[in-house]
């Protein structure tokens, strides 16, 4: 989650640029209602789902703590039940580490 749009999509677009994500999607806004520093704060947010493959994970949150502006930033994965076989190898593709990337 973030604060605007424009922050949204530069997150989005710095991760699937990174080949950190295979796309990414912007869904907003929505309202989150949440306890901050002792009180119950009401934002107008934009929410980034990420599609990656779970070895790129690590690399994936270490970029947007990075690149986030919030102090405490919403990161969290959830789990792939099923996918059809086609787009999770298209997913495992686009985000595969570089072979020339390692020591």
């Amino acid at each position: 989650m973030t604060d605007s749009r424009e922050k949204a999509l530069a997150l989005a677009r710095g991760a699937v640029d990174a080949r950190l994500a295979a796309c990414a999607q912007v869904i907003g806004p929505v309202a989150s209602v949440y306890w901050w520093e002792g009180a119950t704060e009401t934002a107008e947010e934009w929410q980034v789902v990420f599609k990656t493959a779970g070895v790129r994970y690590a690399d994936l949150e270490a970029h947007l703590k990075d690149a986030h502006d919030y102090e405490t930033p919403e990161i969290i994965a959830t789990a792939v039940v099923r996918g059809s076989a086609e787009y999770l190898a298209w997913v495992a593709q686009e985000t595969a580490i570089p072979e020339n990337s390692g020591p």
